[in-house]
């Protein structure tokens, strides 16, 4: 790439640097910097000057060197799992978008169906990130504690580790089972049946305690069905088959996430059960795919906008400052009431 110094003469295929551009415009070098990291304190119309030198020349912001002379590499990490469900993907983009805005990178870590995340976390060190968000996995309270100790601040979003020292920004999950619970028995359903997620995810266990805890405080008098699952469509879709081939199937299901809900509704279809009459479905999360027509399904909103803006708030919070304690802050998820659960007015058909 051939490139012009002040006095426009060719200077071979040299890069150009940042020093190049403040000699073409008559700035400082800290001027150009400034402008390439959106900082607003340059006025307009110099960095418009700025911008129109830099394409005139050629040149581009090095992110690695100036990472390494700010000692920051304006770079956040996000590990997930199980970015097949729909949840995920939806929650990723909504991170990545915001922290754009917010002139950081995202790298994204996930691990292979054979692989543990705690496997991969030596590799996610290696980058030296600013900071690192941890969602829709489970880590390891050892393998948390190494980034503590090189500083790196760690937020779990829409996860818990009882008992580690780390910043949490989650659903009020055990709550949100409470609702679920209170839904369905206030609709006439007595014979329920829950459907869990990833056995070891806190998410799942918080949504069966609060269902469970709720249904116990209200006298259930039927025992709770339990069919083990995983946050995905194929395992709503089997597990269903085996709670409504039963002898005596339940006549409401709460599964712990709405893409699991979604395979449970196409089964019961397929075997010509009447929903919401003859069964009760209900999710968690409120995916798009939830309020289609051809689901309709009653769930649990989870406030990710607000999660999201609480949780970038916090990581902030912790780059600006050597040391903050850790916070935990819990957002109420919120009932939407569809197509899939039989509505108030309807209970004398029951």
């Amino acid at each position: 790439m051939q490139a012009l110094n002040e006095n426009n003469h060719k200077v071979g295929l040299q890069k150009a640097t940042s020093v190049d551009v403040a000699r073409l415009v008559g700035v400082s070098q800290s001027t150009v910097s400034r402008t390439f990291s959106n900082d607003h304190s340059v006025a307009a119309k110099t960095r418009e000057k700025i911008l129109e030198a830099a394409h005139q020349l050629g040149y581009t912001p090095n992110a690695i060197a100036r990472s390494l002379s700010t000692r920051q590499t304006n770079m956040v990490g996000i590990v997930m799992s199980n970015i097949t469900s729909p949840f995920q993907p939806y929650v990723l983009e909504k991170f990545i978008q915001e922290l754009q805005k917010l002139g950081r990178q995202v790298l994204v870590f996930t691990a292979g169906p054979k692989q543990e995340i705690d496997d991969i976390l030596p590799v996610v060190m290696q980058y030296q990130l600013d900071a690192l968000i941890v969602t829709s996995v489970t880590l390891s309270s050892e393998r948390l504690s190494e980034f503590s100790r090189v500083g790196t601040p760690v937020i779990l979003f829409n996860r818990r580790l009882p008992g580690e020292n780390v910043s949490v920004v989650c659903c009020d999950n055990v709550e949100g089972g409470r609702l679920v619970a209170n839904l369905l028995l206030d609709r006439g359903y007595k014979h329920l049946a829950y459907i869990a997620g990833s056995e070891n995810s806190s998410t799942n266990r918080d949504r069966h305690k609060g269902f469970v805890d709720r249904l116990d405080e209200r006298g259930l008098i039927k025992p709770l069905l339990r069919q083990p699952g995983q946050y995905s469509y194929e395992a709503g879709y089997e597990a269903a088959g085996h709670l409504l081939e039963r002898d005596d199937p339940p006549d409401a299901i709460f599964c712990a996430s709405d893409i699991t809900a979604l395979g449970v509704l196409d089964r019961a279809r397929e075997l010509q059960i009447k929903v919401p009459n003859e069964l009760g479905i209900v999710g968690f999360d409120d995916i798009p795919m939830a309020s289609w027509s051809a689901y309709a399904l009653t769930t649990v909103r989870q406030p990710v906008e607000q999660m999201i803006d609480a949780t970038l708030q916090m990581l902030l919070t912790q780059l600006r400052t050597t040391y903050t304690e850790p916070l935990i802050k819990l957002f109420p998820g919120v009932l939407v009431e569809r197509q899939s659960t039989r509505p108030a007015n309807n209970l004398h058909q029951i």
